[in-house]
């Protein structure tokens, strides 16, 4: 296939669109079931790069959750725990495969932001897989291969129109990308750069302790930044984006915006959520909607007279601002990543009130002196890598 027609570009007046390989060569996607647009194709090529380069840099299967051509939510495939169990609802699902944990994990850390995602997986996508996909609300998946029983899985989601692409592990692009915007052509180096733990060795605080399991939850909150939209800020833990804040302005307004994020994942672990008795049937986007409310100060909506109802079986206790505020403070372990240096050291401040114990940035900000020494006050491991990843 050397060119795929598509519906329209970003919008419906956008027309007419395609997706093409300049020099006339094959596609390296196949089309196996749907018809993919522009921002599909967007968020898959995007996906695909970074589970791809994650899997490299890692060993372990890893997937992605893509919204509007940034993570909702990148992970390795590592084994779901009985609380991840509880938090993402697969307590009766069994044994579940590495690539499955990936995917559960990934759309898990912020379920509300991947409603209508693109998934993107680093390795076959397998019954499990979909199997789990096939109760969400997804617009299609990116995989270097399927099952036929995956296939088949996936090919009854969505009336029979989920769309479902298999890219060419082989693929290599060329090392000039350009694109067009206002009718100029722009023009820049593929970037390439390897993110591994060489890029971790630099640390630059008095603490200088970093174990194996917060190496890669640095690689794995830089890896998903180098295909985040800038200003971009990635809180992780257990090999998992907890948070991501992308697109703003200001890098203070990204660290909030994760970090906000990265809070809201864990306030699902506290007992008075898992404990929460839902009405038989319930959809699972209205069930994420009930706790993102319950959780958030604006509780009374789900938890009113006449309303409740609709929702649980048992009218839940408030979760107080008292108990959240408790709750958060015993969160610990989380790394932070950024795209570029932090500028001040109140950065650091809103990090750590998310428990973050690990820093990776690029370094070279004029103020370099006061975020080391806030990361200093509070025993935090810092590393300066050197190197920006902004992605626009």
């Amino acid at each position: 296939m050397k060119e795929f027609e598509l519906k329209y570009g970003c919008n419906p007046n956008q027309k007419p669109a395609r997706i093409y390989m300049k020099d006339g060569s094959e596609l390296p996607v196949q089309v196996l079931n749907g018809r993919p647009g522009y921002i599909n194709f967007l968020d898959a090529f995007n996906a695909w790069q970074l589970v791809k380069e994650l899997k490299e840099a890692t060993g372990l299967p890893s997937a992605a959750s893509f919204k509007h051509v940034s993570p909702a939510g990148a992970a390795v495939g590592l084994p779901l725990s009985e609380t991840d169990r509880k938090m993402y609802f697969v307590e009766g699902e069994g044994d579940l495969s590495p690539i499955a944990c990936a995917y559960i994990r990934a759309r898990g850390a912020d379920r509300l932001c991947s409603y209508g995602d693109w998934a993107a997986l680093s390795d076959v996508c397998d019954a499990d897989t979909a199997r789990y996909l096939k109760g969400e609300v997804s617009d299609g998946i990116i995989a270097p291969g399927y099952t036929e029983e995956a296939l088949e899985i996936l090919r009854t989601k969505k009336k029979g129109n989920y769309n479902v692409v298999q890219i060419d592990p082989a693929y290599v692009p060329a090392q000039q990308e350009c694109k067009d915007v206002f009718g100029v052509t722009f023009a820049q180096g593929h970037n390439d750069s390897k993110i591994d733990e060489s890029l971790l060795e630099n640390i630059v605080t008095d603490n200088r302790e970093l174990p194996e399991s917060a190496k890669i939850d640095m690689i794995v909150a830089l890896i998903t930044l180098k295909y985040t939209q800038s200003n971009s800020v990635c809180y992780v833990k257990d090999g998992q984006a907890i948070g991501v804040g992308a697109g703003q302005q200001s890098r203070i307004h990204c660290t909030r915006l994760a970090g906000q994020k990265a809070d809201n994942w864990y306030l699902r672990q506290h007992p008075k959520v898992l404990g929460l008795q839902f009405v038989d049937g319930i959809r699972r986007p209205d069930r994420d909607n009930a706790i993102d409310i319950y959780t958030s100060d604006e509780y009374e909506d789900v938890l009113a007279d006449g309303v409740w109802q609709q929702t649980f079986k048992v009218k839940p206790e408030v979760l107080t601002l008292e108990e959240k505020k408790a709750w958060i403070a015993t969160q610990s372990g989380v790394t932070v990543g950024s795209d570029a240096f932090f500028p001040f050291g109140d950065n650091v401040e809103r990090a750590r009130k998310s428990g973050v114990q690990y820093i990776a940035e690029p370094g070279g900000s004029i103020r370099d002196d006061h975020v080391i020494a806030t990361a200093n006050k509070y025993g935090i491991t810092m590393a300066f890598t050197g190197l920006r990843l902004f992605h626009h």
